[in-house]
This record gives C-alpha cells, structure tokens and sequence, in this order.
C-alpha cells in the first residue's frame, strides 16, 4: 500500500496515540478506496495525507472532545542505526527527548504543519492541498509554528527558570 508510512506517521503525530494512530491510518485508507473514484490526478501523497488528516480530527472531535491527546510515547522511536559513542548516545537521546517534548507542546495546527514539513519533507503546495490553506498561509503559518518550537525548545533547555528568576527580582526590588 502506496504512502502507509507517511500516512501513519502523520496519524501518529497527530493522534499521539499508536493505537489511535494504527486505528486512523486504516479507517483513512478505507476512505481513500471508498472514495477513489473522485480522485481527479494530482499527487496521491497529498491526497491521502489529506484524507488522514481529516480522519485524524474528525476521530478527536468524536472521541476525546475538548480533551488533550494522549502522553507521547517516547518508546515508539529509536535511536539512528550508526553506532555513536556513548556521550554522543546520551546526548543525542537528550535532544530527541528534548524535541519531542518540544512538538507535543505547540498546537495541533503548529504540530502538523512542522511535521509536514521537516519529517515528512513536504512541499508548500503538497501541504497547501492537504490543509486547504492556500500557500502563503502554510508559509506563514510554518514560520509562526518555527518559532513557537524555538520558545517551547528555550524553554525546556532552560528549565523553565525565566519566570521563577522574575518573581525573585520582584521581590528584591
């Protein structure tokens, strides 16, 4: 089956469940053969990646409305096959962590769009097709989704000492 992997890592993402995730990818692979007939061309990746997508929140919306996602899994990923030394182990590990704590904090919206993208290497237009928002939107909206990551990742790598650093300067002013 053509494009399951994108289409499970997005449900994955975006469900932050792999049962969920598993659940989706199948019942959005159903709609796609369902619905394959009104496909009219174009990029079968965007397309399906679209329909994903769609039965990725329309699940959440059903099943856990107003409700946050489940707890990211941090099991489901490993390590890259090369064999690093031990400090370069622990610290990559730390900075994958790091990340994925980082992606789960920023919004579905931002999420998405940053997964689109970075994991799975998709053009402006592909997710433009796959969002229905039209290009310069998923620009800017990747732009904002950036920089959120960077706050969130400053943050996280700073402990989140900022604002107890502030309560202490205003009590000694």
């Amino acid at each position: 089956m053509p494009h399951l992997d994108a289409a499970y890592n997005l449900a994955r993402w975006l469900m932050r469940n792999e049962q969920d995730a598993h659940d989706v990818a199948q019942e959005a692979y159903l709609r796609a053969f369902r619905f394959f007939p009104g496909f009219r061309g174009g990029d079968p990746r965007a397309w399906l990646l679209k329909i994903v997508r769609n039965t990725c929140y329309t699940w959440l919306h059903i099943n856990r409305p107003l409700r946050d996602a489940a707890e990211f899994d941090e099991n489901l990923f490993r390590p890259d096959s090369w064999a690093p030394n031990p400090e370069e182990v622990a610290l990559q590990k730390d900075s994958d962590t790091l990340v994925r704590k980082a992606l789960e904090k920023l919004p579905p919206n931002f999420r998405e769009i940053i997964i689109l993208r970075e994991l799975e290497g998709m053009s402006y237009r592909e997710i433009a097709d796959i969002t229905g928002m039209p290009a310069g939107t998923v620009m800017s909206s990747l732009s904002r989704a950036r920089c959120r990551l960077r706050q969130v990742l400053t943050t996280l790598m700073n402990g989140d000492t900022a604002p107890s650093s502030r309560r202490i300067a205003a009590v000694n002013a």
